[in-house]
């Protein structure tokens, strides 16, 4: 069953791709023709594509590991985050923090510090501080949410990447590669799709192509984490039956030695009796 259609992604825009002049060679596979100076995308392999992404998401967040989105370009940051927070997924769609995966304690120490922060609020340590130093702390958190916010619950690297545009977002796609963490992308003609795991062709400018394409990965997501809540729930149902067996099995043995053992007391007593009577 294919997650979305030909007729869906025309509608949306995904097939406009940029000026033939400003083309990446390496996307040449993926351009269906050029009409008016720009290049027309393929649509027929973006649903295909679509597709491979969509399946390999599900059974990364099935495993219950995460998957972080990137897209810190204006036109997808509002619907990058609504959709990643549907699925409560990490997301960055400011500024790129360098290094964050390649120096990834450094960032955990920074979204600590928000913690840090957020404690002195409540066990009174503002209290003792002057107005400017609140002022400061207060900004400084501020700062540090708008940047890290997003990610408070990333503890360890992400599984995978999913990037939205991957020719703005190089440092990201390529510390991805140098840890060797998967990378989905949605790719235009002007960029390069050989550092992109998973490239989905489509048109990465248009607010509407891009949700239609988070919509059809992020569905996926949310059956994979569905049914691994539905495996846990068979798995501690499993293991309850299993134990409520034990349970039975224990309280029947212990039946069985009850009874054993007042049979031989009552055989006991008859011995002793009939040696009393002899």
């Amino acid at each position: 069953m294919s997650r979305t259609n030909f007729d869906t992604l025309l509608e949306a825009g995904c097939h406009f791709g940029h000026l033939k002049r400003k083309w990446n060679p390496a996307m040449a596979p993926y351009i269906f023709m050029e009409r008016n100076g720009i290049h027309i995308i393929d649509l027929h392999k973006t649903v295909a594509k679509i597709d491979e992404a969509a399946d390999a998401l599900k059974q990364i967040v099935k495993s219950g590991k995460k998957v972080l989105f990137v897209a810190t370009k204006k036109q997808a940051k509002q619907v990058v985050a609504e959709k990643a927070q549907a699925i409560n997924m990490p997301y960055v769609i400011e500024r790129w923090p360098g290094g964050m995966l390649t120096n990834f304690p450094t960032i955990r120490k920074a979204v600590k510090k928000m913690a840090t922060i957020d404690k002195l609020t409540t066990d009174g340590t503002y209290a003792n501080l002057s107005k400017r130093e609140i002022l400061q702390i207060s900004r400084q958190r501020a700062k540090l949410e708008k940047n890290l916010g997003s990610i408070t619950d990333l503890t360890r690297l992400p599984s995978a990447l999913f990037v939205i545009d991957v020719m703005k977002e190089n440092i990201a796609v390529r510390e991805a590669n140098r840890l060797g963490i998967p990378v989905f992308g949605i790719v235009d003609t002007n960029s390069d799709p050989t550092n992109v795991d998973f490239v989905i062709p489509a048109n990465d400018d248009a607010t509407k192509s891009v949700e239609v394409i988070l919509d059809a990965c992020c569905s996926a997501m949310q059956e994979g984490l569905e049914e691994r809540k539905a495996e846990k729930v068979d798995v501690e149902a499993a293991g309850e039956s299993s134990a409520n067996k034990m349970r039975k099995r224990t309280s029947k043995a212990r039946l069985d030695k009850q009874d054993e053992e007042a049979i031989n007391a009552g055989k006991m007593a008859a011995f002793v009796k009939e040696d009393e009577e002899a």
